[in-house]
């Protein structure tokens, strides 16, 4: 798959995958900072047998954490789990409304990645790299397949929890793909993008000629140099100036039902997740390609007790309110789900019992997909006994990565683009697809 600059087309249009697409749009959520999955999904019963004593040595023993020092204590789940659904997936009692769509699961209990520190395993999660410069997953889906919305951006990135990532607008940037493909941020308060909006005695005739007039400057330079950075400026110009019709109708969620307000926990004129998850869906029903939720304050070293139950609050209505809304809809079949963070926590404590919490870990954490081709009610994987390996069907990020491309209709070993005399692709050099999580 190339993108279509480089073969004369206009940057997004549409390009047929290397095989059937089981899905055809993804919306992906990143919850900042790193949820703890022995919370969450993973009952682990020897956490509770061993609570308080020191952790056996050979988990320790050459092992780098970013807090903890000396030996730390084994540290059990405050949280009671139960099973749900016919699958019967454990979920904690923090997630009680995801627990009813607990069918439409795949939970990969087994995912592993290489960065223990916040940005760089954000970069790592979104880019495949732990340095800033590569393009992420979502412009990488854009440059392979184009995008079918004719006046929105094929990659949208919605940011909430009150800060931006640690890795900045580098997780969703194209790197060195072609600028077309970068997400574009869309704000809660103000214009819903930058400069959206006219100045003050300019009207939509007067841009209409001014980007006439830019564009065919930008052709006489298209022809003398044939820089397809060209192509994607005038691109650029008349998607924004579509998208000063569509953003604000798209943002308007006071045209939804109370019914479908009420279900999302959404607020039309607020910001919160809630919002962020129902703008996903009607960007989906508008055919945008690529959708990437940001949810911060997820790091909790030391406020367990108190900032993991508000977290889970934030997201968990919503989430499971997006995957209802979806599947009547008829939406969620042609729709990836996938919630992820950077890395995990640690089955030991940090910090004292007043104001426990636990550690960055990234040796074993969760993420679970749903829809487009996924099979629900499925859970991949597996973890020791205190939820610290994988013992059964490791999934590495480029495995996910892979798996997420092949549900597209990708095949991850041909995406590539070349760079300094190298062919470059999001898996690297590596990446299996997950067979065991599809439909």
């Amino acid at each position: 798959v190339r993108g279509a600059e480089l073969e004369g087309e206009q940057p997004l249009s549409v390009r047929e995958p290397h095989f059937p697409a089981r899905a055809k749009h993804v919306i992906f959520v990143h919850l900042v900072g790193g949820p703890s999955h022995l919370d969450l999904f993973e009952p682990k019963p020897a956490l509770a047998k061993y609570d308080g004593k020191d952790v056996p040595a050979e988990y320790i023993e050459g092992q780098r954490f970013a807090f903890i020092r000396g030996v730390p204590k084994v540290f059990a789940s405050p949280y009671k789990f139960q099973q749900h659904g016919e699958s019967g997936l454990h979920f904690s009692e923090l997630l009680p409304h995801l627990a009813t769509v607990a069918d439409e699961l795949a939970v990969a209990k087994s995912v592993h990645t290489e960065l223990i520190n916040h940005a760089p395993a954000q970069l790592f999660m979104q880019t495949g790299f732990g340095r800033f410069g590569r393009p992420c997953v979502g412009s990488w889906t854009t440059y392979g397949l184009g995008s079918p919305s004719e006046d929105l951006p094929g990659f949208v990135v919605l940011v909430s929890g009150g800060s931006v990532p640690g890795g900045g607008s580098s997780l969703w940037g194209s790197g060195f793909l072609p600028t077309v493909h970068q997400g574009v941020e869309f704000r809660t308060s103000g214009d819903p993008v930058l400069f959206l909006s006219n100045p003050r005695g300019v009207d939509r005739e007067d841009r209409r000629r001014m980007i006439d007039s830019i564009n065919h400057l930008n052709e006489i330079q298209m022809q003398e140099i044939g820089d397809p950075e060209i192509v994607t400026r005038m691109a650029q110009y008349e998607m924004a100036f579509k998208m000063q019709a569509s953003v604000p109708e798209l943002s308007d969620l006071s045209q939804e039902s109370a019914a479908t307000l009420k279900d999302y926990g959404a607020k039309p004129g607020g910001a919160s997740f809630a919002n962020n998850c129902l703008l996903a869906r009607r960007l989906i029903e508008r055919d945008v390609r690529f959708v990437q939720l940001y949810d911060a304050d997820w790091d909790h070293h030391g406020s367990l007790a108190s900032g993991l139950p508000r977290k889970c609050k934030d997201v968990d209505q919503p989430l499971a309110a997006l995957i209802r809304d979806l599947k009547q809809r008829g939406l969620l079949d042609e729709t990836l789900v996938v919630w992820s963070s950077e890395f995990g926590r640690t089955p030991m404590a940090q910090g004292d019992r007043k104001s426990i919490g636990r550690d960055h870990h990234k040796d074993a954490f969760c993420v679970w997909m749903a829809g487009g081709g996924v099979k629900g009610g499925t859970s991949y994987g597996a973890t020791d006994e205190l939820g610290y390996y994988p013992t059964e069907d490791p999934m590495s990020v480029h495995d996910l990565h892979a798996t997420i491309l092949h549900l597209l209709g990708i095949n991850h070993k041909q995406l590539t683009y070349k760079l300094q005399g190298r062919e470059f692709r999001l898996t690297d050099v590596a990446g299996e697809v997950a067979e065991k999580m599809l439909a």
